[in-house]
């Protein structure tokens, strides 16, 4: 029998309990053993819950009882989380996490902790919800030099865009109604200011360079100001707005970003809409290839986390996952990473395009039936810190977005 024991019984901490309970009987025939929930911790009591039984409130319990082997960690935040899991790692017993905050800010210490232990801390759960992602860069991609990665990995964003684009509804409302469907927190900041693709990316980043990229150096920008005007552009010019979390190799160096993007119909993220994330990977000798499915939601993510602690029971004893370095890895500056750029701006398209060529060489002039006095223009690629300089020239500038592609 594998004990294991699972610290919070929030919705992603219930979820596992129901998997496990839903397909154990599968469970234990592919690690060939007897999967086993000993203990739940939370500060809650759940006296309707059959869970009860197994519930207890104090960490020291879990620590101290040497039958538990592997610790599901899906209490969220970094404290008390990373001393429960350093704590668990040290004592010789596995973890399984889906904390993206927990594994962006400690991911290397608490790697390296595993390594030297000869046991695992996994987190396939913390970048792509029920999308395999970090199995498939550790295991089955560890022959391919990754020279990008490009992903939506925010099913709330992704919610409210798609809303947006094709009902023509505004922020505030496509807003209201995600927190009406539970989609979004009464607090929507992490989502929709990009926070949360943002360590997502930092993970990956960190994954594939085999560094500490530190999520605070990776320029992030959200979808507040994204409005049905913008899209009311993007329609006119046969594309669609996403918020991409984007890690790609200029070089030596890699360059990492969050930041709505334009795409046109046939970049492969196009047509990923509503709640569902996908993630773009580039490989040097694989080419192409996508991952897609449900990023968020309690048994997506549930099974995901399920799935690392199978791995682990059949890996009681020896450390399968890739390690990344303490080392800071310095990014690529944004402004020396090249584009184009979208940019609606005030005025008449006849009397200023020959000067927005001459400063931004030449553009291509968009306008749409119904918004008077402004007109969109697409820029040659340029450099970021170029175009922020040429910018800086035109105060009548209404809005920025990035095109991929």
């Amino acid at each position: 029998m594998i004990n294991i024991a699972v610290l919070g019984y929030g919705t992603v901490g219930s979820g596992v309990v129901e998997v496990i309970n839903t397909n154990g009987a599968r469970i234990n025939q592919r690690i060939g053993d007897e999967l086993n929930v000993k203990y739940v911790l939370d500060l809650r009591d759940f006296p309707e819950d059959p869970i009860q039984e197994k519930l207890i409130h104090d960490f020291e319990v879990i620590a101290q009882d040497p039958d538990v082997q592997i610790v599901v960690e899906v209490m969220g935040g970094i404290e008390p989380a990373y001393t429960f899991v350093k704590r668990s790692l040290l004592a010789g017993k596995s973890v399984a996490t889906s904390n993206k905050a927990l594994v962006a800010k400690h991911g290397a210490e608490l790697l390296s902790i595993a390594h030297e232990k000869g046991i695992n801390f996994l987190f396939e759960a913390s970048v792509g919800g029920g999308i395999p992602i970090i199995r498939p860069l550790n295991s089955s991609m560890t022959a391919d030099e990754i020279e990008e990665i490009t992903g939506i990995l925010n099913g709330t964003t992704n919610y409210m865009l798609t809303k947006m684009f094709y009902e023509g509804a505004a922020y505030e409302e496509v807003l209201k109604e995600a927190q009406a469907k539970g989609y979004a927190e009464r607090n929507p900041e992490a989502d929709v200011e990009g926070h949360d693709a943002c360590r997502k990316i930092a993970i990956l980043s960190s994954l594939i360079s085999g560094q500490q990229v530190d999520f605070e150096d990776i320029y992030t920008e959200g979808i507040t100001n994204i409005t049905k005007q913008d899209m009311m552009y993007a329609k006119e010019m046969g594309m669609t707005i996403k918020l991409l979390a984007s890690s790609k190799r200029h070089g030596n160096h890699l360059h990492a970003i969050v930041a709505p993007y334009l795409l046109d119909s046939s970049h492969p993220l196009y047509s990923v809409n509503d709640v569902f994330n996908a993630i773009f990977v580039h490989g040097n000798v694989l080419g192409d290839a996508m991952f897609y499915g449900s990023g968020a939601g309690k048994l997506p993510t549930a099974s995901a986390v399920v799935a690392d602690v199978v791995d682990e029971a059949k890996h009681l004893h020896r450390n399968i996952m890739t390690m990344w370095k303490s080392d800071k890895l310095e990014l690529l500056p944004i402004s020396d990473t090249s584009k184009r750029f979208f940019v609606r701006i005030s005025g008449n398209a006849d009397a200023m395009k020959a000067y927005l060529d001459s400063r931004f060489g030449p553009v291509e002039i968009v306008k749409v039936d119904g918004l008077d006095g402004e007109f969109g223009f697409v820029t040659e690629e340029m450099t970021e810190g170029k175009y922020e300089t040429i910018a800086k020239e035109f105060p009548g500038i209404l809005h920025m977005i990035r095109v991929e592609g």
